[in-house]
């Protein structure tokens, strides 16, 4: 057998998955969506074409698999370090982490501008679009909604939910714009333009909150 045949290692069947979607999304990150093929991913893996079509089934499953991954990584992320003991605290973190690195980085927003391109076109990555975006919005509706408690202004239901959509759309816009264009935004600006913009949002000082 040929050295550069791909190997296969007994592995379960959830860090298989996990390397397969890491290894599209690497090759994505490099050649787009529509140029990664079964057979490079494959390649990019060190596995057979069948090992592929074995846990996912088509190229397009694949794709979904990768786009979800790579949308819940980010907001877990944020999630995850968001761990503030004040409601405020918390909320101002998940925007300060929203618009650090990891998170903010060129390779990140490039990955996610792929993949919204063939979304427009693929049943599947719609579905996951719609999913993770909700993931994300609904995690920050449950931290506006605790911030707005805290601090003796409950608001009803459907008031937080468009609280969160016009907050989640202003953070979007400037993740991409400094993972686009880092070199453009002096150090910790958007952070700061995006604290004080949320917080005029929601009526609510963030800046203040802010870790040193």
């Amino acid at each position: 057998m040929s050295s550069d045949q791909p190997k296969f290692t007994r592995e379960q069947p959830e860090q298989r998955r996990e390397q397969l979607v890491l290894a599209a999304l690497s090759l994505i990150a490099r050649t787009g969506v529509r140029a990664a093929t079964v057979r490079d991913i494959a390649q990019e893996a060190g596995v057979t074409q069948g090992l592929i079509r074995h846990y996912f089934g088509s190229k397009e499953s694949l794709i979904a698999a990768a786009y979800d991954y790579h949308m819940n990584r980010m907001t877990d992320a944020v999630w995850q370090a968001s761990a503030a003991p004040d409601p405020r605290a918390r909320l101002a973190a998940f925007v300060v982490l929203s618009l650090s690195p990891p998170v903010m980085n060129r390779d990140w927003v490039s990955l996610w501008a792929a993949f919204l391109g063939r979304a427009m076109h693929d049943p599947q990555l719609v579905e996951t679009h719609e999913r993770t975006y909700c993931h994300f919005r609904d995690r920050l509706e449950t931290l506006i909604e605790a911030a707005l408690q805290h601090a003796g202004r409950p608001c009803p239901r459907e008031e937080t939910r468009q609280l969160a959509i016009a907050c989640n759309g202003l953070i979007d816009g400037l993740w991409i714009e400094g993972g686009a264009l880092p070199q453009t935004f002096a150090d910790d600006e958007l952070i700061a333009i995006g604290l004080r913009s949320i917080g005029a949002l929601i009526g609510l000082p963030l800046e203040d909150t802010k870790e040193t």
